[in-house]
């Protein structure tokens, strides 16, 4: 699922992203919906709210970190809420970080094409920044609702149970009056 979504979401990106340079000119917006919904391109080379113009590189660093952490943590992935999650903002940091990549002004240097304007006063965003929030906002809900990557929810993990199963086998057994067995050298 984590893949799918973030498969989804860098292509809908890639897509939309093409689409907006090929038939929109910078600074000449279209109205959607009066100044309350506009497309509008723009390019951008600082982060959210164009924070840190001129630091493209260390958001190009920092997209590879946030890439490769969810990709060492996918193995431990049990829970589809996390994997949404997980792949929502995988898709959106690879969808910016194309951009980084591969648009001008050059290598690691590149401007996120922005295009979607809500009011004159909101910044502009694209798709990927789009799924990154949302992602940011469903891995909040999962966190405070104890949901673990493991599929596990509440204080216990999928380690906690399964040493409690343990722990309760060796009771009952002793209850039962039959020893424990030990474990032998190989299965050490």
């Amino acid at each position: 699922m984590l893949i799918a979504v973030a498969a989804f979401v860098l292509a809908a990106d890639a897509i939309t992203k093409a689409i907006v340079v090929a038939h929109l000119r910078e600074d000449e917006p279209v109205h959607l919906v009066g100044n309350v919904l506009m497309l509008w391109l723009t390019r951008n080379p600082g982060a959210a709210f164009s924070v840190g113009t001129g630091e493209t590189v260390v958001f190009t660093v920092i997209a590879f970190g946030v890439i490769v952490y969810i990709a060492r943590t996918a193995r431990k992935l049990y829970s589809l809420g996390w994997a949404i999650a997980l792949g929502l903002l995988l898709g959106g940091a690879m969808g910016n970080l194309s951009d980084r990549i591969f648009r001008a002004p050059g290598l690691f240097r590149g401007d996120v094409v922005d295009w979607i304007a809500v009011t004159r006063y909101y910044p502009i965003f694209n798709l990927a920044d789009s799924a990154i929030v949302c992602g940011g906002i469903l891995t909040v809900i999962l966190a405070m609702r104890g949901q673990h990557l493991d599929g596990t929810r509440g204080d216990t993990s999928a380690a906690a149970v399964a040493a409690s199963e343990d722990g309760a086998d060796g009771a009952a057994q002793a209850e039962a009056g039959q020893e424990t067995p030990s474990p032998t050298d190989a299965e050490r």
